[in-house]
């Protein structure tokens, strides 16, 4: 005798059923957990992120701070809705192999990095802030590129 999968809650039910298994497998296998701190080590997980991990253990910035601190916006809202946006972009990219290698960081990301670099150095920029306006007119990374990640990428 076959199941009856004529009911559309049973099926909608086990559709669901292996979404949520494969899901729940896939974040387990990846050490997804893992992710959602702020540990730098596990940003190199990936083999196109590890020129960049190696590149900031050499940097100025890697005794004062982790790739969160540059990468992601302050506050838990918006820290977790970009490590889950980048996350997917990431999974994605690596899954589909559609990458640039070596990684190039994207503008939404770049906008963050700006921000982050005015709030912990705001009192060493703050004269270059009101002189050419707002953070947005100009980049640090565009003078400072080797402090984040080193001369080395």
């Amino acid at each position: 005798m076959t199941p009856q999968l004529s009911n559309p809650g049973l099926l909608l039910c086990a559709l669901l059923g292996v979404l949520l298994g494969a899901g729940g497998f896939t974040f387990h296998e990846g050490e997804g957990l893992a992710y959602l701190g702020d540990d730098s080590e596990t940003c190199a997980n990936c083999h196109v992120m590890r020129g960049h991990y190696d590149g900031w253990q050499k940097a100025s910035h890697h005794a004062h701070a982790t790739c969160n601190d540059c990468h992601v916006p302050q506050g838990l809202l918006p820290k977790y809705l970009t490590k889950g946006e980048n996350g997917f972009e990431h999974s994605k990219a690596f899954t589909l192999q559609d990458f640039h290698e070596p990684i190039r960081i994207k503008d939404k990301s770049a906008r963050i990095v700006q921000r982050n670099c005015v709030r912990c150095h705001g009192d060493l920029v703050s004269e270059m802030l009101e002189r050419h306006g707002a953070p947005s007119t100009f980049a640090c990374s565009r003078c400072h590129s080797s402090v984040g990640h080193g001369p080395d990428r």
